[in-house]
C-alpha cells in the first residue's frame, strides 16, 4: 500500500473545521475557568530549585520574545484573511506586480525549499492546502472578535517547515528550560515563516505566514511528507522525532506538492508507549486509536490516539510551565547520528525488532531527565 493510500485511510470522517477557541490555549485565554487555573503561568516560581529559578523563568520568557513582540515575526493577522477578497489579501501580502515564469514548477519547488531552509527550516515540505485544517472561526486575542475565517481560493499550496529544538534542553523537561526551548522554537518560526513569505512575494506571488494561527499544522505537515502522528499527538519526524515546531505559509504560487511519508511510527507507537508511562499527567492513552473525541479541544474524524488537553494543561498549571516530557522520552527524539540514522531506517524495514530497539532505549537510559542545572554549564 502507498503511503498516500494509508494516510487516506486515517482519514475516517466526517471531518469538520476546527474552531480555534476550542483549543486548550484558546480556552485558557477566555473560559473563564481556564483563564483563573492558568494565573500562574505568567508567574515565575519563587523557588531556587534547579530549573525553576529566576534565571531559568526569565530564559523562558526571552526566548518567546520574537513571538510575542512581532505577532509571529509579521503582523499579518488571520483576521485579515477573514472572507477576503484576492485584492485585499494582496495588498496586505505585498506581492509583486512582476511575476516570475513558473513554467518550471518543479525547479521552484526546489528553489523555495533552499530559501525555506537558509532562512533556518530544518525541513521544509509542499502540500495542497486541504481547507478541512483551516479552522473554521478564529478569535483575536486583543479585540475579542470571534469570527469566521476564510483563506481565499487562490491560495493553493502550503508550504510546512518544522523548525528543531534543542536537544539538551528538552532533555531536562519538565522544568523552565524545556519550556524556553518550546519558546525559542516559536520566536524561530516567526522568523522563518515570514521571511518565506516575503520571499514569495518578491517573486511576485501572495504568501501568508502561519504559526499556530488560521489552520491546524499537524496534518499539513504530514500531507507535505514531514513526518506522522505518533501516540503523544504530536508530529513524529524521522529526522528529529516529535522534537519541532510547526508552521506554514499559504500560498498561490504554482508549486509541486510532495507526498506523505510513513516510516514506521504506527507500529512502533503501538508497543512503545514511553510517552503514555512517562506523562504526569496521564494525558495520553493507552488504548488502540479512535476517531472519537476526549472533548471540545480534540477534534474528531481522524484515526488518532486523542490527547486529553485538558489533564495536560492541569499539569502545566500545576508544574507553573510547560512540559515535554512526551518529547523527551520519545524513542525518536535522538540528536543526528550514524547509528541512531541506522535504527530509524531499521524501524520502518525490520519493524519486527521494534521491542529492542524499545528495550535498548531503556537500557542506555536516553529518555532520562537531564540535570536541569546543565543548562547554565553548556558553552552556549
Amino acid at each position: 500500500m502507498s503511503d498516500i493510500a494509508k494516510y487516506q485511510e486515517l482519514l475516517v470522517g466526517p471531518i469538520e473545521r476546527f474552531d480555534q477557541i476550542n483549543t486548550i490555549f484558546k480556552r485558557a485565554v477566555f473560559d473563564p475557568v481556564w483563564v483563573e487555573r492558568s494565573k500562574v503561568l505568567n508567574e515565575p516560581a519563587s523557588t531556587q530549585q534547579a530549573g525553576y529559578t529566576q534565571e531559568d523563568y526569565a530564559l523562558r520568557i526571552a526566548a518567546g520574545y520574537i513571538k510575542k513582540v512581532f505577532s509571529m515575526g509579521k503582523e499579518i493577522s488571520s483576521m485579515a484573511m477573514m472572507n477576503a477578497q484576492e485584492s485585499v489579501v494582496a495588498e496586505k501580502t505585498g506581492a509583486s506586480t512582476s511575476q516570475i515564469d513558473t513554467s518550471d514548477s518543479a525547479e521552484i519547488s526546489r528553489k523555495i525549499k533552499i530559501a525555506a531552509r537558509f532562512f533556518g527550516a530544518s525541513l521544509v515540505g509542499i502540500c495542497k492546502l486541504d481547507r478541512r485544517w483551516i479552522y473554521s472561526r478564529v478569535i483575536n486575542e486583543i479585540t475579542q472578535e470571534h469570527v469566521s475565517l476564510e483563506i481565499p481560493e487562490g491560495f493553493q499550496y502550503a508550504i510546512a517547515i518544522a523548525i528543531e529544538m534543542s536537544h539538551s534542553y528538552i532533555q531536562t523537561s519538565p522544568t523552565y528550560g524545556a519550556s524556553a526551548a518550546t519558546h525559542l522554537g516559536y520566536s524561530q518560526m516567526a522568523f522563518v515563516a515570514a521571511s518565506l513569505a516575503e520571499f514569495i512575494q518578491g517573486l511576485g506571488y501572495k504568501a501568508i505566514p502561519a504559526a499556530n494561527d488560521s489552520a491546524l499544522s499537524i496534518p499539513i505537515a504530514i500531507e507535505a511528507g514531514l513526518g506522522e502522528l505518533g501516540r503523544n499527538g504530536l508530529l513524529i519526524t524521522q529526522e528529529f522525532g516529535p522534537r519541532v515546531r510547526l508552521c506554514k505559509v499559504f500560498t498561490d504560487l504554482p508549486l509541486v506538492p510532495d507526498e506523505p511519508r510513513f516510516f514506521g511510527v504506527d507500529d512502533f507507537c503501538r508497543k512503545c508507549m514511553k510517552c503514555a508511562k512517562d506523562c504526569p499527567s496521564q494525558a495520553i492513552s493507552f488504548e488502540e486509536r479512535t476517531t472519537e473525541a476526549l472533548n471540545i479541544s480534540n477534534n474528531p474524524g481522524v484515526l488518532k490516539w486523542p490527547v486529553h488537553a485538558e489533564q495536560c494543561f492541569k499539569y502545566w498549571i500545576a508544574n507553573r510551565t510547560g512540559c515535554a516530557n512526551c518529547i523527551r522520552v520519545c524513542p525518536f527524539n535522538k540528536e543526528v547520528g550514524r547509528v541512531h540514522d541506522l535504527i530509524r531506517a531499521m524501524i520502518k524495514t525490520t519493524p519486527w525488532l521494534n521491542p529492542l530497539f524499545i528495550w535498548l532505549d531503556d537500557i542506555l537510559g536516553y529518555g532520562r531527565q537531564h540535570d536541569p542545572g546543565r543548562i547554565w554549564l553548556l558553552d552556549g
